[in-house]
């Protein structure tokens, strides 16, 4: 079993690159960062988790920026996002920040996505809600293509450029790998599709059918990162369950109180190294 970190980065938290050594000095092998641009002052969509909305949505920083930190200061940590937004982000833009992240840390970035739960989010970035399925497959295609073609050129009802070049190029071959969340047929269908793992939720019902569904559907051994698990989290569960990597919730504090929930974190990591 391997052991990494999801969070929220924040400005009231501790710094991306002091959070990246003491992962990587603790014996975590991943750090994967939540993305949200913005929070609409007005807001239609209900926060997932009931209530008011988390102070962290607020004021969350780039993920890309705060993993570049991470990276520098770094040698082996896996860097990745979760999850990215792609339907509210530029396809073009977001291959070449993908690729540079995968070049300065030398291969290490793991790209999440998702879709999101935000339609006043959503919206504020021009994306219909009711077309952001299709729209985020058009884009991660896209983004393959100028990944992998020194000349690319995608033509799509949501994504349309002609040949274009754009470097850097990814490190990791074909391209760093993409791991879906959500737990939808459609995200299996993604899975199967991108090739590179599943990020489903903790607290996810039946988690290990659903593993098994992912791997046959897919036709291999998918890689599963199980996402936002508490600090309580049953190991063994969730390595019979098909579990290869558990990431802890860390939540977004200042310096000395993160490091001290680290370290209590770390003694999992111990205990099951």
């Amino acid at each position: 079993m391997k052991f990494g970190i999801s969070t929220f980065n924040t400005d009231e938290g501790i710094g991306p690159a002091e959070l990246g050594r003491a992962l990587e000095d603790r014996g975590f092998d991943s750090l994967f960062l939540a993305e949200h641009t913005h929070v609409p002052a007005s807001r239609d969509t209900p926060y997932p988790g009931g209530g008011d909305l988390p102070r962290i949505y607020y004021r969350t920083l780039d993920p890309f920026v705060s993993l570049t930190a991470a990276a520098a200061v770094t040698e082996n940590l896996l860097l990745g996002t979760g999850i990215a937004l792609m339907i509210q982000r530029d396809p073009i833009t977001t291959a070449k920040e993908v690729a540079s992240l995968d070049l300065v840390s030398r291969g290490r970035a793991i790209f999440g996505i998702g879709a999101g739960w935000s339609r006043d989010e959503m919206r504020n970035h021009g994306t219909d809600p009711g077309r952001r399925g299709a729209l985020m497959d058009e884009r991660i295609r896209a983004m393959r293509e100028i990944w992998t073609k020194e000349l690319a050129e995608f033509h799509g009802e949501h994504v349309d450029f002609d040949p274009i070049y754009s470097w850097p190029k990814p490190v990791q071959q074909p391209h760093p790998p993409i791991y879906i969340g959500g737990e939808s047929k459609r995200s299996f269908d993604r899975v199967a599709e991108y090739g590179g793992g599943w990020l489903p939720r903790a607290g996810t019902e039946n988690l290990g059918d659903l593993i098994a569904k992912v791997r046959e559907h897919a036709g291999w051994r998918v890689p599963v990162s199980l996402y936002a698990a508490p600090k309580d989290s049953v190991v063994e569960e969730y390595a019979e369950a098909g579990v290869d990597r558990i990431l802890f919730y860390l939540p977004t504090k200042p310096r000395d109180e993160s490091l001290e929930r680290l370290d209590l974190l770390a003694g999992v990591v111990t205990e099951h190294s």
